[in-house]
């Protein structure tokens, strides 16, 4: 479940990523702050035992974006085991999985938030995140001839070593999510290994092909505009949560 889909109309837009974990899995903070807001009712900001995000954790980070403050969100957890005014370090335990709040199973809810700590404040979590060691980031921007976004459009992805297959839909929409203030994209996939791949949109009753190197540890970007098809571009230097992002670097 990513970030900007609503899983075809099945879900309100959805503002992070859903990361699967057993119940009472060990929830960890992205970096050092301040913590901010433990508890129900995350999305009002007041105690709501209502509230879709259940039991949450809000840290403000040390570090931001253009003087803009950074914030990372973990929702739907089992127990929260810190409070708020406490400093944490990057990796410290903060609480366990759970499925409070609206959670049809057992996962971590994780959210970056720039700028502010709110639901409307958010950006990819797909693009702050360093890939696994060998893996890399594709992200992209998939218009129509005429230069407007396709929103909640598949994406076909397919390993030329394995013939594997990845399906990522486009965002649905830009009013609640905001794409990157450098990329601009409206999809985003992190869990790829390094290698060829082929990549495929049907549009105006035809398919669109293009073949790519995926670099590991960077973001991989490419470009579609409908009748004129694919533009991919050189893959660049990588960024990390460890350090402010942006700037020259398209990685975060």
């Amino acid at each position: 479940y990513r970030y900007g889909s609503t899983l075809l109309g099945t879900e309100k837009i959805h503002t992070g990523v859903d990361m699967g974990a057993s119940r009472g899995a060990p929830v960890i903070a992205a970096g050092e702050g301040e913590v901010v807001w433990v508890g129900y009712g995350l999305y009002r900001g007041w105690e709501d035992f209502t509230d879709p995000y259940g039991l949450a954790i809000a840290i403000r980070h040390d570090f931001g974006y253009q003087g803009q403050e950074l914030y990372t969100v973990y929702a739907h957890l089992a127990s929260a085991i810190v409070w708020p005014g406490q400093r944490v370090k990057k990796g410290e335990v903060i609480g366990e999985v759970g499925e409070t709040g609206h959670a049809s199973g057992s996962h971590l809810h994780f959210e970056v938030r720039l700028g502010g700590n709110r639901y409307f404040d958010t950006r990819n979590p797909e693009l702050w995140m360093v890939p696994p060691e060998g893996w890399g980031v594709l992200a992209g921007r998939v218009e129509n001839t005429f230069g407007r976004p396709l929103q909640e459009y598949l994406i076909q992805i397919r390993s030329l070593e394995t013939g594997k297959r990845w399906d990522v839909w486009t965002y649905a929409r830009e009013d609640t999510i905001h794409p990157d203030d450098h990329y601009h994209e409206n999809f985003v996939i992190s869990d790829l290994p390094s290698g060829p791949y082929e990549i495929q949109i049907n549009f105006a009753g035809r398919a669109y092909t293009a073949q790519f190197w995926l670099e590991p540890g960077i973001v991989n970007f490419l470009e579609f505009h409908g009748r004129d098809g694919f533009d991919v571009e050189p893959a660049a230097e990588p960024r990390n949560l460890s350090q402010p992002p942006h700037g020259t670097s398209p990685s975060n």
